[in-house]
Formats: structure tokens, C-alpha cells, sequence
């Protein structure tokens, strides 16, 4: 698994498991847990999760299968990227430093490796930026950055501090918005982006001609769909799966090199943006 060095040292995988809707059922919990656990096993090292999701939930199936694998040996804390989230009405001085206890609880860990501001809210960047470098010097965070932000976000935030170690974002092939000025933006500072919902939660999958295209080169579409965004300098893929064929193709997908060719073909099908419109977001 290729990784991407993050802004102050460190590195992160280049493919990762997303939990988004995980942990909103408990009906489902032992299979999600089972799920990644099952990721784990792969060779995963990457996990995102959020305290918005399920409200907790998400972070408790994640710390309940990274505890189980810990305990059964399978891979070592040290090993493991885990990324998790403040939400925007949390974030500020004090409530950011208690929103993150609330996370490392629920995650059973002393410490995250990334944690982001989920998207922009109320609180001035400043208090949440002093919030997330007091949990850096406490050692409950290694790094810290955001989500959801576009290049006026990014440069209001670099103005304030320097710090922020990556921003995740939606981008796919389906939307390649962030590709016309936020990426190139992150690039030139040596700052990941990563992808949420690469495949377009799923969509992308059933896109005929796409699909036509990865038949020819012996992958599945969501794998053709998710091996080009990894292809990206700068880009990290956090899709979300729960079966293990599905974690398995996209775990494979990883290790794909496109040709100059296919990126062509990709980019008549899905043209790349000519101007600079809004960020997506779901």
C-alpha cells in the first residue's frame, strides 16, 4: 500500500475503510464490527469515522473490532491511521478538547491520528485551531486539518494557521469539482485530500460506459472507478464497504496502474471541470 506524507512529517495510506452510516443500527453491529474486522485482516490501516456518524455509533464498531484485533494480535496500534471528526457546533475551545474525549472514549484509543473539523461552523477558525494544537501538544491528537472546505476555506484557514495536515472532501470521477483549483491548491503544499464517497456511494458502479471499459481491462467498475482516484497525486480513497468481496475489490484496486490510455478514455467520459464551481458535498 502506497502512502502519502502529510505537512510536518508522518504519512498516511493511500486507501482507507470510510464508516459513514455505520453504527446507526444495532441490529447491524456485529456485522459492521465483523466488517472491520475483516478490513484489518486485509491489511487496512486507514479507518475514518466521525462522531457524526450514527452519533458515536460508527466510532464504537470501529473500537470494539480494533480492540479485538489488538487483542488477537493481528496488527499494532502504531500500524493503524485512525481518522475521526468534530462537528462544527463542538468545535470550540473547550468543546473541541470534550468532543475528542467523547471520540478516544468510544474508540477505546488514547489517541487519534487525525482529527478534523467536519465542516465549517459557528466558531471562529482561530479558537478551533487553538483547540486542535492544544490536543496535538496533550498527545490526544497526532494531526489535525478539516473537511468539506474549498480554496477560499483553505486560504481564510492558512492565514490563521499553518497546520492543517489534510482536508477531506467529496471526489470522484462522477465529481471531479475539487480537481479545477482546491487540489492543485493542496498539492503545491504537500497537503493530501481525502476522497469521501470516490465511488459516488456506490453509483458509479452502474455507470454503463465505465463499466464497458473496465470490462475490457478485467476489473470490476467500482474498482476502475476507485483505482483512478487513488491515481491522482495527492489523493487519498476512504470508500465505505461491509462485504468482503467488496473490501477485497477495493483493497485490489489500490494496486491497479492505469494507462495513459484508460486516464484518456476516463477523462472523454468524464470530462474534467473548466471552471471553478462550488464544492460538493453530501
Amino acid at each position: 500500500m502506497k502512502s502519502l506524507e502529510l505537512p510536518g512529517g508522518g504519512a498516511m495510506p493511500a486507501l482507507g475503510l470510510g464508516t459513514w452510516h455505520m453504527g446507526e443500527s444495532s441490529g447491524r453491529r456485529a456485522a459492521e464490527v465483523a466488517a472491520v474486522r475483516a478490513a484489518i485482516a486485509m491489511g487496512y490501516r486507514l479507518i475514518d469515522t466521525a462522531e457524526m456518524y450514527g452519533e458515536g455509533g460508527a466510532e464504537q464498531v470501529v473500537g470494539q473490532a480494533v480492540a479485538e484485533a489488538l487483542r488477537a494480535g493481528e496488527v499494532r496500534r502504531e500500524e493503524l491511521f485512525i481518522v475521526s471528526k468534530v462537528y462544527p457546533h463542538n468545535a470550540s475551545r473547550r468543546g473541541t478538547p470534550a468532543a475528542c474525549a467523547r471520540s478516544l472514549s468510544r474508540l477505546g484509543l488514547d489517541h487519534v491520528d487525525l482529527y478534523l473539523l467536519h465542516w465549517r461552523g459557528e466558531y471562529p477558525l482561530a479558537e478551533t485551531c487553538e483547540a486542535m494544537r492544544a490536543l496535538v501538544a496533550d498527545a490526544r491528537i497526532r494531526h489535525w486539518g478539516v473537511s468539506n472546505f474549498d480554496v477560499d476555506d483553505m486560504e481564510e484557514l492558512e492565514a490563521v494557521d499553518g497546520g492543517c495536515a489534510a482536508n477531506q472532501v467529496y471526489f470522484s470521477v462522477g465529481e471531479r469539482g475539487a480537481e479545477f483549483s482546491l487540489l492543485p491548491w493542496q498539492r503545491q503544499r504537500g497537503m493530501p485530500m481525502m476522497a469521501y464517497s470516490p465511488i459516488d456511494q456506490g453509483a458509479l458502479a452502474a455507470d454503463p460506459a465505465l463499466g464497458r471499459l473496465a470490462q475490457k481491462l478485467g476489473v470490476t467498475t467500482a474498482q476502475l472507478a476507485l483505482a483512478w482516484v487513488i491515481s491522482r497525486t495527492g489523493v487519498v480513497a476512504i470508500p465505505k464497504a461491509v462485504r468482503e468481496n467488496h473490501l477485497r475489490e477495493n483493497l485490489a484496486a489500490a494496486d491497479l496502474q492505469l494507462s495513459a490510455e484508460t486516464l484518456a478514455e476516463i477523462d472523454r467520459l468524464h470530462p474534467p471541470p473548466r471552471r471553478k464551481k462550488p464544492l460538493a458535498m453530501i
